[in-house]
């Protein structure tokens, strides 16, 4: 999904392998949006390989067990290591391309300006509280494990759960950078909406 901001009749996206523009041309609310949605863009393409390597270990974790009677307690929790953070810090990289949940039944109805003010609402709102809760919560539970450098409880697991827990506040931080640039890219259409 390309994310497009049109200015009297010039048109360009956030993404630098299609912006033809010069950076230093544009706005600063337009290139801190630009340059937060490459970071999440990057990131999420770079998860994406995770899910790859997870499905790999998957069937390498089935046919050793089911095929062969040899189990790894080490190879099934890095499976889990990997959908973990496939999933906490993937959410930034749905939030942008708009692959969450949303409940549309009137949104998909709305117009660009309306759409843009229910965005921008709900990542003040909502999104950014949210964030802020969970990394308020999370800080002291990750901090805890990395204080005592929390292993697997199981024997011949990976010794390293506090980078597991770890998750949870750089999801918080990872999701807050990505609604900071929803809300400027909704402040911007609203904005730009009425120069036109």
């Amino acid at each position: 999904m390309v994310n497009i901001f049109s200015r009297r009749g010039v048109r360009y996206d956030t993404l630098r392998q299609n912006n033809q523009k010069d950076l230093s041309a544009m706005p600063v609310l337009h290139a801190c949006v630009h340059y937060i949605d490459v970071f999440t863009d990057r990131c999420g393409r770079l998860l994406a390989w995770l899910l790859l390597f997870m499905a790999i270990l998957t069937t390498c974790v089935v046919v050793l067990r089911y095929g062969f009677g040899v189990g790894s307690i080490a190879t099934q929790e890095a499976v889990t290591y990997m959908h973990g953070s496939v999933f906490l810090l993937g959410a930034a990289y749905a939030l942008k391309t708009g692959a969450h949940v949303r409940v549309d039944i009137f949104y998909r109805n709305f117009g660009a300006r309306t759409r843009a003010w229910v965005d921008s609402l709900g990542g003040i709102i909502f999104l950014l509280p949210m964030c802020a809760f969970v990394l308020a919560s999370s800080w002291g539970y990750a901090s805890e494990s990395w204080g005592m450098r929390e292993s697997s409880a199981e024997p011949g697991g990976i010794p390293a759960v506090f980078l597991l827990k770890t998750l949870i506040p750089l999801m918080a931080m990872n999701l807050a950078l990505q609604a900071v640039a929803e809300i400027l890219r909704s402040a911007l259409v609203l904005a730009e909406d009425n120069d036109a």
